[in-house]
This record gives structure tokens, C-alpha cells and sequence, in this order.
């Protein structure tokens, strides 16, 4: 017996149904986020950023801004309402802020102590909130680094140098040039932690010439003048890049080759003379 089967006219409702369903789910709004994004992401101080805002509901009626990573009244810095479109400023604000109408806040003349967290409250008309905190970060330019070397006047294989990257400011990366050039990794060479100190031990005829450190941060960089090093060496001696070992094998492979020479121009003169 056949298992009973619905009305063949039902599967076309179904099939309706179904599109339907999947119409519905594709047409559903989507709210995106609130951000913040800081243009540019990195401020050099003395110049201007804005804070700006990404995807405000269109029904907020006032935004606040705070000073911080929490809605904490003290540290209000300026409000905006909708309805009158006024601007009201706080005790913690500064007349550098300036605040628009879509809630982006700007800072003229930025300095360091600017640098932190700010939090945008938006208020809709039924008294809800939300939030969303963004950070400002702002550096100084960097001042030109100095070099100090340990002897600038050295002898290969017997001494050791150290540089030394002299800078005054904070919170900066430092890498080491060589003749303009990124220095090449050897391992006769040592960076200190956070790469202020170079020691190349010991000192090779190749690496006399003009060395530099440049420190940057990331909104600016700059490099010291070359620290010329001078190498001394004994031009009779041999490539510092031959192990004595090696040197060795040459001495002895010459003298072999030698005595077979000789053994075979002796043969070949006994052959004829024979």
C-alpha cells in the first residue's frame, strides 16, 4: 500500500511559502555599529585630529562627550541636542574642542596630555542610551639621535666596539644602518634590549666605514650622523674570512700539488731518457 502523499496543489503554497520566508529574512534592516575613528590614527602634536563618529542613529537627541573610558559626570566635556542644536561645554572641555552636529568632536593644536580614551553617549527620545569609547594618540616629532662609540680607532681581531645611540626622547623604536643600510645580522654582533647599545666583537676589516642609528616613532624619524669606525689591519695576513683550519688545507694542497708536479715532470723525464 502506498504511504499516503499530500494534494499535489499544496506544493506550490509551500514553495510560496518558502520564498516568502526567505524575502522577509533578506529585506530585515540591519543597524551598523557606532564607531569611532581617529583621522589620523596617529596626531603629531601641535596639529589637528578629529574624532569621528560612524553610523549615529538618525533618532539620538542629545550626544555627550566624556573624557575617559566611562560616562562619569565630572569629566563631561561637550553636549550637543538635537532639538535646539545647541552646544554646551563642561568643565573638563577646552576651547581647542569643537563638537558637530553628527557628534564628531575635533581637537585644534593637539598636545600629549590629549593622549587617552573619549566616550560618546548618544540619547535617543525615550531616554535610552548607548556608548562607545575611541582613543587619541598623540606623539612628538623626534629629535636627531647622537652617536658615542667606545673607540672609533680599533684593530681587527683583537678589539671590540660599542655604540651607542644617544636620544633624549621617550617611547621610540631604534634600529642600526651601516654604510645607509639596514644592518645585516652577524654573530659578532649584539643589540641591548630596545636596541640602544650595538657591540661588534670582534672587529673586521669589513666593518669600517660610516655607521648610524635612526629612532622613530609613528609620526616621524631621524638618524644621527655617521659614526665613521677605523679598522687597523696587517695587510700580510690573511682574509679574516678564511678559518685557520682552512688556511691550513690551502698550505698543505699546494705543497701536494707541487710535489706530484714534480714527481710527474721527473717520470715523464726518465720515460724519454730511458
Amino acid at each position: 500500500m502506498e504511504s499516503p502523499s499530500a494534494p499535489r496543489g499544496c506544493i506550490p503554497w509551500r514553495r510560496l511559502l518558502l520564498t516568502a520566508s526567505l524575502l522577509t529574512f533578506w529585506s530585515l534592516p540591519t543597524t551598523a555599529q557606532l564607531t569611532i575613528e581617529s583621522v589620523p590614527p596617529n596626531a603629531t602634536e601641535g596639529k589637528d585630529v578629529l574624532l569621528r563618529v560612524h553610523n549615529l542613529p538618525g533618532v539620538v537627541k542629545t550626544c555627550i562627550w566624556y573624557k575617559g573610558e566611562k560616562i562619569v559626570s565630572d569629566l563631561q566635556i561637550v553636549s550637543y541636542a538635537a532639538d535646539t542644536q545647541a552646544i554646551k561645554r563642561w568643565p573638563a572641555s577646552s576651547s581647542r574642542q569643537t563638537m558637530y552636529p553628527n557628534g564628531s568632536l575635533l581637537f585644534q593644536k593637539v598636545t600629549l596630555q590629549d593622549s587617552g580614551y573619549y566616550t560618546l553617549q548618544a540619547i535617543d527620545k525615550d531616554f535610552q542610551s548607548i556608548q562607545v569609547t575611541g582613543q587619541l594618540r598623540v606623539y612628538q616629532p623626534v629629535g636627531k639621535p647622537s652617536i658615542r662609540a667606545s673607540n672609533a680607532r680599533v684593530t681587527e681581531h683583537k678589539d671590540a666596539v660599542v655604540l651607542t645611540c644617544l636620544t633624549n626622547d621617550k617611547g621610540i623604536s631604534i634600529r642600526w644602518l651601516f654604510k645607509n643600510q639596514i644592518l645585516p645580522h652577524k654573530d659578532r654582533m649584539k643589540l641591548s634590549q630596545g636596541n640602544s647599545t650595538l657591540t661588534i666583537n670582534p672587529v673586521r676589516r669589513e666593518d669600517a666605514g660610516g655607521h648610524q642609528c635612526e629612532v622613530f616613532n609613528p609620526v616621524s624619524s631621524s638618524k644621527s650622523d655617521p659614526c665613521r669606525l677605523d679598522v687597523q689591519y696587517d695587510p700580510t695576513l690573511p682574509s679574516p674570512g678564511l678559518s685557520a683550519w682552512a688556511i691550513v688545507g690551502i698550505v698543505v694542497g699546494v705543497l701536494v700539488c707541487g710535489a706530484l708536479i714534480v714527481v710527474l715532470v721527473y717520470f715523464l723525464i726518465f720515460i724519454k731518457t730511458g
